[in-house]
C-alpha cells in the first residue's frame, strides 16, 4: 500500500514508466518480504541470545562479589561476660559531628540461638538486641580516678 493512500485515503496512479522504475528498484534491492521477515526473526533470536548471555554474566558477577564480600566478614564469637559496644542507628537520622554511633560498654548476660544477645549496662535492666549491632569493646583496663598520666615529653628547665 502506498504512503499516499495511507495519508489521504485516496488512490494514486503513477504513470507507467514511474511504476516500472519503482518495480525495478524493488527488484534491485531484493526486497522480498518473506526474506525480510525471516531476517527479522533471526535478529530477534540473536537479541534474545544476547539477553541470556547478559543475564548469565550478571549472575556470575553477583556470585563473585558475594564470595568476595563473605570472605571479608569476620565472624563474631560473643560469650557471656564480654564487654561490647552497641550501635545506635538513630544517630543516622540526626547526625552530629563528633557524636559516636557506638554506645556502651555493655556486658553480655546471655546469648540466644540465631544471634540474639541479652546485654546490660552499668545500673540498667538487661535487654535483648540483635548480635549484629554489637562489636567487642577492646579496652584493656580502666584508669582509676585520681591517677594522672602524662601524654607528652616534659622538658626540664
Amino acid at each position: 500500500m502506498l504512503l499516499y493512500r495511507l495519508i489521504y485515503e485516496k488512490s494514486c496512479h503513477l504513470p507507467v514508466e514511474i511504476e516500472h522504475r519503482v518495480y525495478w528498484a524493488i527488484k534491485a534491492i531484493n526486497m522480498d518480504f518473506n526474506l525480510a521477515g525471516g531476517r527479522r526473526l533471526f535478529e530477534l533470536s540473536e537479541l534474545e541470545e544476547h539477553r541470556l548471555h547478559a543475564y548469565e554474566n550478571a549472575k556470575i558477577y553477583k556470585e563473585k562479589i558475594k564470595y568476595w564480600h563473605d570472605k571479608h566478614i569476620l565472624p563474631k564469637h560473643l560469650e557471656e561476660g564480654q564487654k561490647v559496644l552497641l550501635f545506635n542507628s538513630r544517630l543516622k537520622l540526626f547526625p552530629g559531628k563528633l557524636k559516636s554511633r557506638w554506645s556502651g560498654p555493655f556486658e553480655i548476660v546471655c546469648t540466644f540461638p540465631y544471634g540474639a544477645v541479652k546485654i546490660k549496662g552499668e545500673n540498667s535492666v538487661p535487654f535483648k538486641v540483635n548480635g549484629q549491632r554489637l562489636k567487642l569493646y577492646l579496652a584493656r583496663e580502666r584508669v582509676p580516678e585520681g591517677v594522672i598520666y602524662s601524654l607528652g615529653n616534659t622538658m626540664e628547665s
